[in-house]
């Protein structure tokens, strides 16, 4: 099957994993949805939230810098200001993101006016329009708040959960309900993969949605306790969140017995960053996968 034929695209999570499915869907263009983190309280986005209380921008802007076709573009994004002014630290992009905020109804329509200006075909959707952090609860019932202390944790939490009252990006949901196909990942598993998973609306549509969902593993094995889990425990992990299993397909070049799930592995690393997924291996794979499951199991 021919991922232009489907109807819609979802794709889940955050950071440069992301950034490389969109990219490598691109094609797309308005059939290809992508719902992005906005937990993240680290580096630049951190600076930006602790003075202005907004969303995480960091993951959108990342997403946006690797959809626009001006490598100049995706260098003013991404420009960090390393001087000894008051914006040390911070990056142009966010703060871009932020003032277009500051300045329409909602945080989407500031999304959207920059994508128009980027000539990004493709939409970029915050998992949620309020400000939430990623809330960890370890095995010995201590409350680990914020990313940056989430992934120094020794071992893996027992419960991961959104700050506050969050509601979903009522466009996230729709998209969801309405896509042929679904895909999570890559990316850190605690803080890129999961914070999305954990908002109520997003959630329940993945539940609901008719849509086959394909988790994309990472090539190399992150630092810290989320490395050391296998395919089967990152599928149990994602289970006892969302109250039941949700994937149909993994995307791995792992070998693992005696998942409830197929795997499809073949996947290549980009020649310039060795944990970073080659897109065209990426679009075989995905192109495999939606054959597998939108196909040969009609």
């Amino acid at each position: 099957m021919q991922l232009q034929s489907l109807r819609c695209i979802t794709a889940i999570g955050g950071g440069h994993g992301l950034g490389r499915v969109l990219s490598t869907l691109s094609f797309m263009k308005h059939k290809l949805v992508g719902v992005v983190a906005t937990t993240d309280n680290g580096g630049a986005t951190g600076l930006l939230r602790a003075s202005q209380h907004c969303i995480a921008w960091g993951d959108i802007r990342n997403c946006l810098s690797q959809l626009v076709e001006q490598p100049l573009a995706a260098e003013v994004l991404n420009y960090r200001f390393d001087s000894d002014s008051a914006l040390k630290g911070h990056n142009f992009g966010n703060l871009l993101l932020y003032t277009l905020d500051q300045l329409s109804a909602r945080p989407l329509d500031g999304i959207q006016l920059l994508s128009r200006l980027l000539n990004v075909d493709n939409r970029i959707l915050p998992m949620s329009e309020c400000p939430t952090d990623l809330i960890a609860t370890t095995s010995d019932g201590i409350q680990c708040h914020g990313e940056i202390h989430i992934d120094k944790l020794p071992n893996m939490p027992h419960k991961l959960e959104l700050s506050g009252q969050v509601e979903a990006t009522p466009e996230a949901v729709r998209h969801i309900k309405n896509s042929q196909l679904i895909l999570i990942g890559p990316g850190s598993f605690m803080t890129s993969v999961m914070p999305p998973l954990l908002v109520p609306g997003i959630c329940d549509a993945l539940k609901s949605t008719r849509a086959k969902v394909v988790f994309i593993d990472n090539l190399v094995d992150e630092h810290g306790p989320a490395g050391e889990l296998s395919l089967a425990e990152k599928l149990e992990f994602m289970k006892y969140e969302l109250g039941q299993q949700v994937v149909d397909l993994i995307l791995s070049n792992k070998k693992e017995k005696g998942l409830p799930v197929p795997v499809i592995g073949g996947l290549t690393s980009d020649t310039d960053v060795h944990y970073r997924h080659n897109t065209s291996s990426l679009l075989t794979t995905l192109e495999q996968a939606a054959h597998q499951l939108l196909v040969e199991s009609a």
